[in-house]
């Protein structure tokens, strides 16, 4: 760092950790992906958590310090990270060509050669993609493929139907490939949200990511920025950033955050907790309106839609269904009386009205 040069925020206020060195935690979560995926029959995982509580930067960092969780046979093994989320990942060729280009990104020079020509298929399709991880397992390459943010495949159910999950669930299960699939929810979940019978949703392992332990919350509130050795916060700093962000990542990360920018600005710890309150607002007052039109909807759409196929489903006719609406008023009708809305000289007035009697 050149002189002069101004010191840089350590803490991530938002997205995911891509600089390893800023990583905290998760020691027990990596040891068990490591551990699973060198058994005799690798394991896939699905790892579940919240939003904001850490599941991106823990599978990238994965992917960054594998090789020293698997100090034996390393070589045996292409660990990728492949975010979901991605344009690429719209269609199912285009998932097999993201994985294809992240697996031989990853290979050595010496190895290139006799690795690529199965992914040179053209287009790679499902069967080509399957030949392809078989022919891999044949030169004792296990691809290991972690897959964020897989709520992203479920907007594109006609592209990613049972057939695919099938497919990767057969390979799996051959110990061909192995994934580590982040999600907000169980797999199996949203199988029953989305009607999928794939037995791929019922992947071999699940770990849920909760918040950090005590000590993990102040080992994360001690980060030193680049240029220095020592904490980026003072301690009475740290105290604050623990209280506001407990045991949670993203609070803590966003604490810390904004204390080190208001000792930066020549702030107080008052502007800190202000900008720190703020941002956690605006997520809850999005969701809050999120949830208001999601109930319109409900209520002026899908609501109407529903009853008005209540006939068709029970092959009821219009005339039926004026009947029933007459006979259901007629009943409610001495309930009416007897609360007090209707008086009798009513009822028996709509009651001739219907039978036709003057």
């Amino acid at each position: 760092m050149t002189s002069g040069a101004l010191p840089v925020n350590p803490f991530v206020a938002a997205g995911m950790i891509e600089d390893p060195r800023l990583f905290v935690g998760r020691k027990d979560e990596l040891h068990a992906i490591a551990s699973r995926m060198k058994g005799d029959q690798p394991t896939s995982i699905n790892i579940v958590g919240e939003k904001h509580i850490g599941k991106s930067s823990l599978l990238h960092y994965f992917v960054l310090t594998w090789q020293q969780r698997v100090l034996n046979n390393s070589s045996n093994y292409v660990v990728i990270y492949l975010p979901l989320r991605s344009v690429d990942c719209q269609t199912e060729t285009g998932f097999y060509e993201a994985v294809a280009e992240g697996l031989l990104n990853h290979v050595q020079g010496w190895q290139q050669r006799s690795l690529q020509n199965c992914w040179k298929t053209k287009p790679l399709n499902r069967q080509a993609f399957s030949d392809a991880v078989k022919e891999w397992k044949q030169q004792g390459k296990l691809p290991v493929l972690c897959l964020d943010d897989f709520e992203s495949l479920l907007k594109y159910p006609d592209k990613f139907d049972n057939g695919f999950y099938d497919n990767l669930r057969s390979l799996m299960d051959s110990n061909a490939l192995m994934l580590v699939v982040a999600s907000r929810k169980q797999l199996d979940v949203y199988a029953n949200e989305h009607r999928f019978v794939s037995s791929f949703f019922n992947i071999g392992h699940t770990i849920s990511l909760k918040e950090l332990t005590t000590d993990e919350a102040i080992e994360l509130s001690r980060l030193p920025t680049r240029s220095t050795n020592g904490a980026a916060l003072s301690v009475d700093e740290q105290n604050h950033a623990q209280q506001w962000g407990d045991r949670h990542p993203y609070k803590l990360q966003l604490a810390a955050y904004y204390l080190w920018e208001a000792r930066q600005q020549g702030k107080a710890i008052k502007w800190a907790k202000q900008q720190f309150e703020q941002q956690l607002a605006n997520p809850k007052s999005k969701a809050k309106g999120q949830r208001w039109q999601l109930w319109l909807r409900w209520l002026v759409w899908d609501l109407p839609v529903r009853l008005g196929k209540i006939p068709k489903f029970i092959g009821a006719t219009v005339g039926d269904i004026g009947n029933w609406i007459t006979g259901l008023v007629i009943l409610l009708l001495p309930v009416l009386v007897w609360v007090g809305v209707l008086h009798w000289n009513e009822v028996w007035d709509f009651v001739r009205d219907k039978l036709g009697i003057k």
